[in-house]
């Protein structure tokens, strides 16, 4: 075998179409594309149009689930933060300190749905609490420094079905 003797295998390699040389070809003139308008042009995108008419996709009922009407946007709380406001007496280490009091203090700007207490920071006066939620950390350290947590419950209106018929 010689390397002049080389070639590839039958039926492996294909030459590709030479469009618009003459009619003799078979693509030649409109080249297999049809005649004027844009899709025998090229950079064609026109997916899903009907010529005007309401696209099937718009036509059928919208479908599927969206979770907004449940989702809570809480304020967040560190017990950094919550410890410099008892240094600097704005909050009353005596009675029960609840969300409200927290706002009026300054040490959190909007209740929102309510407030998360987090574990950045350090918290060493005793303090107890009445919030949204808190993490697991937090409520740690929050009872290590002999205070308590309570948690306020929040309702959640009923879903509401729509009719099938």
């Amino acid at each position: 075998m010689k390397l002049n003797e080389l070639k590839p295998q039958d039926g492996s390699t294909k030459n590709r179409t030479r469009v618009g040389r003459g009619i003799g070809s078979g693509k030649g003139k409109t080249c297999g594309s049809g005649q004027k308008g844009q899709k025998s042009r090229s950079g064609v995108a026109i997916n899903g149009f009907e010529g005007g008419q309401m696209p099937l996709y718009m036509r059928m009922p919208k479908s599927g689930f969206n979770n907004k009407k449940f989702t809570t946007n809480l304020s967040e709380l560190t017990l950094g933060r919550l410890q410099e406001a008892i240094d600097a007496k704005l909050i009353d280490t005596k009675k029960t300190v609840d969300e409200d009091a927290l706002v009026k203090a300054g040490v959190v700007g909007k209740k929102q749905d309510g407030i998360k207490l987090l574990t950045k920071g350090e918290l060493k006066t005793k303090i107890d609490l009445k919030i949204t939620k808190a993490t697991k950390s937090a409520q740690e350290a929050v009872e290590k420094a002999g205070g308590k947590i309570e948690f306020i419950v929040r309702e959640i209106a009923p879903v509401v079905r729509k009719k099938s018929y």
